[in-house]
């Protein structure tokens, strides 16, 4: 049975907006046929926790039915990641051709040391709140009382206001 899943994807190194399309079409093919697949619009951002001089994001988020466990999905995203040519050896945060982060696996609630879903920081970041709340705005996430809309009003993240780059894309 398909499980409704939230993945954030952001890039700030290389052709950014190709970079998140090529991400995007590639999980889009993990999902089965004619289901549930939605892209929020893609925005610049500044880097957070990231080296000195890193350059800004373009992050969105897609939602999709999939089949499967959240660690095959993980797998998949890294692949992609990889694929698209994201180094495995490098400095924590460092720009980054693509990196894709899974947001919510259904309902699911899960600790582990590879794999926390919901995602811990999700509600804590204004470049992932917001391209959520364009596509679910109703959402409440598992243990949670609070839709994405209201996290998003109340985010005080000191992060510098996104800019949109693309409604769709």
């Amino acid at each position: 049975m398909a499980k409704r899943v939230g993945l954030a994807l952001g890039s700030n190194v290389g052709d950014r907006l190709a970079n998140l399309r090529k991400a995007r079409d590639m999980l889009r093919a993990l999902a089965p046929v004619d289901v549930h697949f939605e892209q929020a619009p893609v925005y610049q951002s500044e880097p957070v926790g990231c080296p000195p001089g890193s350059p800004d994001f373009f992050n969105t988020v897609v939602e999709l039915d999939y089949v499967g466990k959240p660690h095959e999905l993980l797998a998949s995203a890294q692949g992609i990641e990889f694929h698209l040519g994201r180094e495995s050896v490098r400095e924590r945060n460092a720009p980054r051709v693509i990196d894709i982060d899974l947001l919510y696996f259904d309902d699911l609630v899960m600790e582990g040391d590879i794999l926390t879903l919901p995602h811990p920081r999700l509600t804590h970041r204004l470049f992932v709140l917001q391209p959520l709340a364009d596509i679910r705005p109703h959402l409440v996430l598992p243990g949670d009382r609070a839709t994405i809309a209201e996290h998003l009003r109340r985010i005080d993240s000191g992060e510098r206001a996104l800019t949109l780059v693309q409604a769709t894309w």
